[in-house]
Order: C-alpha cells, then sequence, then structure tokens
C-alpha cells in the first residue's frame, strides 16, 4: 500500500527584521498519513521543535501561532524530531511526501543543511496547490482555506498550527486525486 505524506510546518517568524529570513528554524511538524486508494487519513504524529538560532519566539511569533515559549523549550531539538517523524513515517511504506506550497519543502532542507542532516524525505515531493489549482484549471494558486472553501469544507483548528494545517491539507487530498477530481 502507498501512502501521502502530508506535512505542514511552523517556523521562528518576526515582524520586524530580528532576524533574516532565512534564519527561521522548523518549530512544529504536523503530518498526516493518507492512503493512495482510500484517499482517507490513517495516522498523524505532531511534535514541537526546539529552535537554536533564535531559542526566544517573538511575541508576533506566538501570536501568530499559538506556540509558547514553554512548548519549544521542553520540546527535542530538530534532529531528534525529525528522527523521530521519520521512525513514524516509515512504518508507512512507499509515502510520498507532499505539502502545500514548496515553503516546508524547503524549511525542512534548510534545516537539515543547517544541522549537518542528510535531507530524509526524498527526491519526490508534490505541491499540493499547485496539483489542486492545475485539476481544477485555475491560473491562481489558492491558500488552504481558500481551497476547502472552494470544496465546501470548513477549516478545522487554528491556522498556522502545524498539525491543525496537515489535518486540513489532508482533506483536500480527495479533492485532488479522486477520481471525480479527475486526478
Amino acid at each position: 500500500m502507498e501512502y501521502y505524506l502530508a506535512i505542514d510546518l511552523e517556523a521562528t517568524c518576526c515582524d520586524d527584521n530580528t532576524f533574516p529570513r532565512n534564519e527561521m528554524e522548523t518549530i512544529e511538524i504536523g503530518a498526516v498519513m493518507v492512503c493512495k486508494r482510500t484517499l482517507l487519513s490513517v495516522d498523524e504524529f505532531q511534535t514541537f521543535v526546539a529552535p537554536v538560532r533564535n531559542p526566544v519566539l517573538t511575541k508576533f511569533c506566538i501570536q501568530l501561532t499559538g506556540i509558547s515559549q514553554s512548548q519549544v523549550d521542553e520540546a527535542p531539538g530538530f534532529k531528534n524530531a525529525l528522527h523521530n517523524l521519520m521512525n513514524w513515517a516509515q512504518s508507512f511504506p512507499g509515502f510520498t511526501f507532499c505539502s502545500w506550497g514548496d515553503y516546508d519543502r524547503k524549511q525542512i532542507r534548510s534545516d537539515c543543511e543547517f544541522h549537518g542532516l542528510p535531507f530524509p524525505l526524498g527526491e519526490r515531493h508534490i505541491n499540493l496547490k499547485a496539483e489542486f489549482a492545475s485539476i481544477r484549471g485555475l491560473r491562481k494558486k489558492m491558500g488552504v482555506q481558500e481551497a476547502l472553501h472552494a470544496v465546501g469544507l470548513k477549516f478545522i483548528g487554528s491556522h498556522h498550527r502545524g498539525i491543525d494545517d496537515a489535518r486540513n491539507i489532508a482533506s483536500l487530498i480527495p479533492y485532488i486525486y479522486s477520481p471525480e477530481a479527475g486526478g
């Protein structure tokens, strides 16, 4: 059996140029495994991640994500968090890494490079945002909330929380890959 691995990350951020954009670090990994045959979610994974470049979250980041300083202070570092994600994911052979857009793939690569780790998710990546736009014949790509609205679904949970975003992304996969969707 094969799977889609929908991942959404949250990262350190600021609105006052406190640190450069290329120094953002993952602070939450949310992942949902979706069976390619049934297009149903079968399991999920979530962890917070302790940042090292900018270990103190900005007020902007806390307000945007709802992630607290204590949650990242008590979290594993990126290396251990990634190891835990991969241990979980590898119990689903034949998974393909997916995300809404390309940000999450780039952020994981950036974190891996910073920490001297190999990129563990393989070279195949599906940009579900582009796939959704292509299937629906859209010129402009939609955000997750717009896409959910377009198919008659509501966003569930908190926006800018990795696990909630991953769950909502997973709920869009049937609208991309079911025979009725043309995928």
